[in-house]
């Protein structure tokens, strides 16, 4: 098993949540930690650049800024994402495309920045936070299920390609977790949402964060193409 020197690791949409707790569980692991958001925040002793996922030359000057203070990217945790949940009927086109272009969209302009780099190198880890969602769908989700779908297959077809350079493309898809936003459901609501998970309880943010730096980790080295699900058992059988 190759030592683990402190790889370059970046989480998009790392500024808060689940985002925030796997940049927190990448650096425990020793690695040197980037957070990219819009507004370019980072918690201490990581470093802040500011990224929009939906304009591939923000995309390309935070790596920018990520290669010229702390080196090549190894990790790349793609967890930026917008919610415009509405039902089909009332859903705008913008609405879904804006969703599509974040999530989804998105996704693929880091990934395409982060693996020149990766090839050259030949290693690297790509971990794409998907959702629950995209197996079983959700009222009034299609925009947000049909690009947590997508990231399943983008990952995958990224993991033939790109194994004979040494680089893994993994998807972990959440259930309910409790970050800000469930939290500012109303009590009815958050039942709704665990109702149908075995163990009738959400998730922390760190439940998904140890999978990402398990999968991110040297010991993961052979799983590649994967699709796991950190929801208490809610998705079974899909």
């Amino acid at each position: 098993m190759v030592e683990n020197e402190g790889r370059v690791a970046l989480v998009t949409g790392g500024n808060r949540g689940i985002g925030a707790a796997c940049a927190a569980a990448l650096a425990a692991a020793g690695e040197r930690v980037a957070v990219a958001s819009r507004g370019g925040s980072a918690p201490e002793g990581m470093l802040g650049v500011t990224m929009d996922v939906a304009d591939a030359d923000s995309v390309d000057k935070a790596f920018g800024k990520i290669e010229a203070e702390l080196g090549p990217v190894e990790i790349v945790v793609s967890n930026a994402g917008i919610v415009r949940d509405t039902l089909l009927a009332t859903m705008s086109e913008e609405a879904f495309h804006d969703v599509i272009d974040t999530n989804l969209v998105g996704a693929y302009r880091v990934a395409k920045r982060a693996t020149r780099p990766m090839m050259r190198l030949r290693r690297g880890r790509l971990i794409f936070i998907s959702s629950v969602v995209a197996s079983i769908g959700g009222p009034g989700q299609a925009n947000y299920a049909a690009s947590k779908a997508g990231l399943i297959g983008f990952a995958r077809s990224l993991a033939r390609e790109l194994a004979p350079r040494n680089i893994t493309a993994n998807v972990v898809a959440p259930g309910p977790i409790r970050t800000d936003m469930t939290d500012a459901l109303t009590e009815d609501q958050r039942a709704a949402l665990t109702a149908a998970v075995p163990g009738k309880r959400m998730g922390d943010p760190q439940d998904v964060a140890a999978l990402v730096a398990f999968l991110a980790s040297p010991a993961a080295a052979y799983i590649n193409g994967a699709l796991i699900p950190v929801d208490g058992g809610l998705s079974m059988g899909h």
